[in-house]
């Protein structure tokens, strides 16, 4: 019996690996059939070019090649354009690199240019591109006669305001690095964040003086403090930036040899390794994901941009402000958005172009009829996260022409985008050759996370239609291809895989998993790992499981995000043994509330009395998730926060959930 099942899986083994020769081999012999068949037609028969190349065509459409053309035809003219902005890329990418300019310089050259022509809208100020440069150089200089030198990092800490780009624009002039801190962090994730960059300093608006001197104990006794504006607390003794910055020259400071491939700044980004990782933003990448987006959305020096999303983000901080630095467009900024005065500020700013992410269009539909939503210019908006549900009727009630869709993991090399209003499209990839941009979808196991590989040890890639994880190839010494990374080179590391679109390569891996179309249209479906992303936000599920940990003292907490019916994302829902009924829901909440921000924070909580363990950790998260917060499936004692209070799920609090009339 045992040599017969070991013949059936030598027998079975060969003809698999038979069925993958002859699939990589299909597209040769086809070609090499059609090439005889050319021959036969023109030099037997005697038949004309033209005719021989109709029959060959004729019969290669006949034999399935009807379907490549047909997404060729319908996809030409998007690959076509996307051609044209790679080509620019690369040949600018090219000659910044030569002549090792920096995004400051492209600022000033923008500046010169439109000296007196509006920069920035905050609130009742106007800042022109003159203003702009003036406090840019100010800060530049300063740094550097302070003995700040290439490479040193200082953290911004603060709200939307055009003193925040002013900031890290005069870092970026003397060559230091600007770690741009989320201002909803506290206590552990904040001070975390701060030490992870190295931080030799930390610039920060008045009102956060309060977070600050919590953690200050944490942190170095060398880190040196500069406030701008009025603190509401006096238990830390900064340096006051306002009036030295007025006494500071404004001329340009000392050259500093900076390169086009440097690093400009530190975004942060929450992943499956917990707190979060400080990702390089090089001048080469801010430049490329600016003006792959400005090109496509075609935007120009005459728009008028309205970005009320947080600067500390690619999205607000790099796509949107580098209009503004790259293009000349003006850039309206708000400390944080507001539903009830979105369309009301594009009208007074005479807006034409707009930010969001998915939430914040759920939040504009949600809002009462109004006359300005019909009475602003805004023609074009772009952003990630618009449900495919509401896409049409957005665009329908708000009159915006054009919705640019796009995808982009921060620290990645997997940048695309919708330019043509396909609904629920985050990007595409060409079909037609897609070696040109080589990012595409790979296999994997959704339950165990491993990526599926062929009989060689490279991974698979899907199909249109089959569910894969988004990947892109690095190419070292191609700026565009390159994998930045994070400060943490072991966190780099984790992000990259080998062996994926052939023996010896290696890829970022996005932790997304997409599908793909026939005409190479992505659609975002989940994120793999130990992530959710709720309110615009990645959330670490084992950050939150450690700070619930510490909270509760209990040795099992498990952390996962669980869809909503009509929400975006996934809201977090945390799992707790609690053995001896001895949890203390109020202290919790209360303690949560001190170390986590509000998107972090879970609004679900399950008891339970044992966690099944003969599984590994990721499978029973993944039981979890599907059994959600549903009180018909779940027999554990359910809670929600609702009004600020974890309080118990009934079958009618959870209907009420899932109609919308409990709004989370």
């Amino acid at each position: 019996m045992s040599g017969t099942k070991t013949g059936m899986f030598v027998v079975a083994r060969q003809i698999r690996r038979t069925l993958d020769f002859a699939k990589e081999s299909m597209t040769v012999l086809k070609c090499g059939a059609f090439f005889a068949l050319g021959c036969f037609l023109s030099y037997y028969l005697g038949l004309s070019c033209t005719v021989t190349t109709l029959v060959v065509f004729g019969v290669y459409l006949a034999t399935g090649g009807w379907r490549f053309t047909w997404v060729v035809i319908n996809t030409l003219p998007r690959d076509l354009k996307a051609l044209q902005v790679l080509i620019k890329l690369k040949l600018q990418t090219k000659k910044y690199i030569a002549n090792e300019t920096t995004i400051a310089d492209l600022f000033s050259k923008t500046a010169a240019k439109y000296p007196n022509k509006d920069c920035i809208l905050f609130e009742k100020q106007k800042w022109t591109y003159r203003d702009v440069e003036i406090y840019v150089n100010r800060v530049a200089n300063y740094f550097q006669e302070e003995g700040y030198q290439k490479g040193d990092v200082v953290a911004l800490l603060m709200e939307n305001r055009p003193e925040y780009v002013c900031f890290w624009l005069g870092l970026s002039k003397i060559g230091a690095v600007a770690a741009l801190i989320n201002y909803n962090l506290r206590n552990q994730p904040l001070a975390h964040s701060v030490k992870a960059a190295e931080s030799k300093g930390i610039v920060f608006a008045g009102d956060m003086s309060l977070a600050l001197e919590e953690i200050m104990p944490s942190l170095s006794r060398d880190l040196k403090l500069y406030c701008i504006g009025s603190m509401a607390s006096s238990g830390i003794s900064p340096i006051y930036m306002d009036p030295i910055l007025q006494k500071s020259p404004d001329f340009p400071p000392r050259k500093v040899r900076v390169k086009f491939t440097d690093k400009l700044f530190y975004v942060f980004t929450s992943g499956t390794t917990g707190l979060p990782k400080a990702a390089i933003i090089s001048h080469s990448r801010f430049n490329y994901m600016t003006v792959a987006v400005n090109q496509f959305m075609n935007l120009t020096d005459e728009d008028v941009l309205y970005d009320c999303l947080p600067l500390y983000h690619t999205a607000g901080g790099v796509i949107g402000v580098g209009q503004m630095i790259i293009a000349g467009t003006t850039l309206v900024i708000k400390k944080k958005f507001s539903a009830s005065r979105f369309w009301d500020d594009c009208v007074e700013y005479k807006c034409t172009a707009g930010q969001y992410i998915g939430e914040i269009c759920r939040y504009l539909l949600a809002q009462p009829v109004k006359p300005a939503e019909t009475q602003h210019k805004v023609r074009v908006m772009f952003g990630n996260g618009l449900k495919p549900q509401i896409w049409a009727e957005f665009q329908k009630r708000f009159g915006v022409a054009q919705m640019g869709e796009f995808y982009g993991a921060t620290e990645g090399n997997c940048n695309t985008i919708n330019p043509d209003n396909r609904v629920g499209a985050v990007g595409f990839t060409t079909m037609i050759a897609p070696a040109l941009y080589p990012i595409t979808l790979i296999k994997i196991d959704e339950r165990t996370g491993e990526h599926i590989r062929d009989r060689n040890g490279v991974c698979i890639r899907a199909k249109p239609g089959e569910p894969g994880e988004l990947v892109g190839k690095i190419v070292k010494g191609d700026a565009l291809r390159e994998f930045d990374g994070y400060v943490n080179k072991q966190a780099t590391d984790k992000k990259v895989c080998s062996d994926v679109f052939r023996k010896g390569d290696q890829a970022f891996l996005t932790g997304d998993i997409l599908i793909m179309d026939e005409f190479g249209y992505f659609y975002f479906r989940d994120r793999t790992g130990d992530t959710f992303r709720w309110k615009g936000e990645n959330v670490s599920t084992n950050e939150v499981e450690a700070v619930i940990s510490n909270i509760i003292k209990l040795n099992d907490a498990v952390v996962y995000g669980v869809e909503i019916p009509g929400l975006e994302g996934r809201a977090g829902m945390a799992t707790i043994v609690d053995e001896t009924n001895s949890l203390d829901l109020d202290h919790l909440h209360s303690a949560l509330q001190k170390s986590l921000p509000a998107y972090a924070k879970p609004l679900f909580i399950r008891i339970k009395k044992s966690v099944d363990t003969t599984g590994t950790f990721k499978l029973k998260k993944v039981d979890l998730r599907k059994e959600g917060f549903d009180p018909s499936i779940v027999k554990d004692p359910l809670y929600c926060l609702i009004s600020g209070k974890y309080q118990p799920i009934t079958e009618q609090v959870y209907n009420d959930i899932c109609s919308g009339k409990i709004r989370l």
